[in-house]
Parts: C-alpha cells; structure tokens; sequence
C-alpha cells in the first residue's frame, strides 16, 4: 500500500541536455543542410568583414600617420609674412631673420627659403614662359634639409660650395612635372641653364617645397636678383621648449611689429588628419551594419522555415518527453551557431582585406582588438534575436499535430 502511494506520488522529470548534448541538437539542422547554411552565413559574414575592414583600415591609415609625425616630429615651426594691419603694403622679413631666429633659447637648427615670384623653371628656352607646370622658384640656405629632416631621393643637397653656382635641387614632385630623373640634367631658369645636382624625398610637412626648384642663396642673390629677404624661415628647437619659441618667434624677427610675422605650425595638418581618419569611415560602419542587419534577417527566415520543414522531428522529440524550454534551446542554438559561422569568416575576411590593404599600401597591419571581439558578439546577439521567433514557435508546437501533419 505504501509502495502504491510512492508510486502514485512520483513525478517523472525531463532528463538535462548537458553542453555537448546541445551542441550535438543544435548542430544538426545545420550538418543536414549545408548550402543553406553556407547562404546564410554569407550574409553575417559581409557584414562583419565590412565592418573590421573598414575599422582596420582607418586604424592602419592613422598608426601610418602616427609614424610619420614621430619620424618628422612635432618640434617645427614656420615664420612667414603675416598681412599688415593698416597699412595695406606687403610685409617683408628682414634678411637677417634666420639669424635672428637662431639666437632664440632652445631652437637648434635654422633654415630658410626665399620666393623668386617672377622666375620660371622650364626643360628648354624653346618652351614658353607662361608653361610654369606649377612649379616655382625658391632660393634655399644649407640648413633647410636639416631642418626639415627630409632626404635625398638622388643626387646630393647644397653645400658651400655648389650653392654659389647655377645648380638647382628639384622637389620630387617639380622633378617628375619636368622629366628630370636623374642629376646631371639641366634646366631652364631665367636665361640660362642650371644643373641639377638632387631630387628630394616626399616632404610631408613642406609640400610647397615638393613643387619647387630650389637654388642656392649665394647663387640667387648674383644671378636671380634675389634680395636676400626670406619668404619662410624654418626652425627646429627641443620638444620641451617649443611652446616657448613660438611665443617668442615672432617678437625676435619683428621686435617693432610682432603682428607682421605668422608662425604655424606644419605638423598640426597631420596630427588634425590622424584625429579625424575615422570621420569618414562612419558611412562604411553603417553600410555594414545595414549589411549584418540583412543577415539577421535571412538568418531568421532560414531558421523559421527549419521549424516548417522540421515539424515531425520538433513532434517526435516532444512525444518522447523533450520540453518545450529543450526546444527552444535547441533552435537558439542552432541559430547562434549559424550566425557564429559568418561572424567567425567575415573577422577572418576583414581581417584578411586589411592586411592586403596595408600591404598594397606599404602601411602597417593594424586591426583592434575590439573591432574583431566587437563584430563576434555582435553576430551572436543578432543571432539570439533571430532565433527566438522561430524557437518560441517550435516549442508551441503540438506534438500530436505535428506528428499529424506529416
């Protein structure tokens, strides 16, 4: 009798899926239908390649940029005419400025450059005086390559020797304008030829001296009619004391007239170009969200017609003893290991896509960490929601319909 009760009051439970039991269920949609599953995770996997690409991109562009401003430093400034507050006339440097500048407490290289407005450079006499191709003219001291920290592309810079006679250092972008690949060549300025004896490096941070012909200032002065005044005066000075000089800059060029002379800055362009390299990229994040969002959805219509074409498997389970909560389960699973597939290859691929960039591009391979965790767990939260439609309505299945309707 008590055996009776016992029996009686015995409850059967649901036995637990332990993690590789769900693994194994929830996989299995998947296994049975590969193309499918390939189709649908191509569309998380477009997705998030976008969207680490695009991260990974303007990553590897800034740490670039970055390494050019260690490489060239933030410890340069430019004095250059500034525009006179009543008089109208044309502000002028001094001759001496350079010199002037030099004197300043912690600048430690000096250099300056002067525009030739009414000379030209041109390959021949034979081709006319208005045909510039953009380039200008510019006397140059010894110290400005120093100063600028700029290198030699070919040929050699001016020394004492060479900067007093008719020989000119192009730009590298002045020298592919006029077809000089080499020194030795010569060119035309004024009315006579001059031999060019270097081509520069890229200059980022003097890109109007890319585009020049630079002459010595000895030279400039006896055969161009230079009159010796500077038109921009460079200067280097340790990186503790530059605020210090810029405030002083100005007053030791123009003691009478500091407003006259305009001090920049030429590594602010750089540093302003590293701070906003993401700016544009945030279209691109929005086209790959858009994209990830389209995934989710196909994610979710692959998964409801599952629960459709698997409605005798869902009834089966359920009239051996699976509970609607082993159902849900089993779906999300389904579906989180689906979506997981694409997020796991569209990583790989945006990754993969940096990398060719960077490499085409000579930039370094930088790709966030949390771009790449980011992109992950954003496709596993995608495909949660999607999956749990689709698992609710699998779990609400009757297993007597169900099996019926086969």
């Amino acid at each position: 009798m008590r055996a009776g009760k016992r029996a009686k009051g015995h409850v059967l439970k649901a036995a637990r899926l332990g993690p590789r039991d769900v693994l194994h269920v929830g996989s299995a949609g998947l296994r049975s239908r590969p193309v499918r599953v390939v189709l649908s995770a191509l569309g998380i996997a477009i997705g998030i390649a976008t969207m680490v690409a695009v991260v990974g991109i303007s990553s590897s562009s800034k740490a670039q940029l970055i390494r050019e401003l260690d490489a060239l430093g933030t410890n340069m400034l430019v004095a250059s005419p500034g525009e006179a507050m009543f008089s109208g006339e044309q502000v002028t440097l001094p001759p001496d400025a350079a010199g002037r500048v030099a004197r300043v407490d912690g600048v430690q290289d000096v250099g300056a450059t002067g525009d030739l407005a009414e000379r030209s450079v041109r390959r021949s006499e034979k081709i006319p005086e208005d045909e510039t191709g953009g380039i200008s003219v510019k006397a140059s001291t010894e110290g400005l390559l120093k100063v600028l920290r700029g290198r030699m592309a070919h040929g050699s810079w001016f020394n004492a020797a060479n900067s007093r006679y008719p020989s000119v250092v192009l730009g590298h972008v002045a020298a592919a304008r006029l077809g000089i690949t080499s020194p030795g060549q010569q060119v035309w300025i004024d009315d006579r030829y001059y031999t060019v004896i270097g081509i520069l490096d890229a200059l980022p941070l003097a890109p109007d001296i890319e585009r020049s012909a630079l002459t010595g200032w000895s030279a400039s002065k006896k055969l161009l009619g230079f009159d010796g005044r500077p038109t921009s005066v460079y200067e280097r000075s340790t990186d503790a004391s530059v605020d210090t000089v810029r405030k002083l800059l100005a007053a030791s060029i123009d003691p009478e007239n500091p407003r006259n002379v305009q001090v920049t800055d030429p590594s602010s362009a750089l540093r302003a170009k590293a701070a906003t390299e993401g700016a544009f990229s945030t279209l691109l994040l929005g086209l790959g969200g858009i994209a990830l969002l389209v995934g989710g959805v196909g994610v979710a219509n692959t998964m409801i017609i599952s629960v459709l074409e698997r409605r005798y498997e869902i009834g089966l389970r359920r009239s051996l003893g699976a509970t609607r909560g082993q159902i849900r389960v089993q779906f999300v699973t389904e579906s989180l290991m689906l979506s997981g597939l694409g997020g796991a290859a569209g990583v790989a691929l945006g990754a993969a896509a940096t990398a060719a960039y960077a490499v085409s591009g000579g930039l370094p391979w930088v790709v966030p960490p949390w771009s790449m965790a980011g992109g992950f767990a954003a496709t596993l939260a995608i495909g949660t929601a999607a999956g749990l439609y689709p698992a609710i309505r699998a779990a609400r299945l009757s297993p007597t319909l169900a099996l019926h309707a086969t």
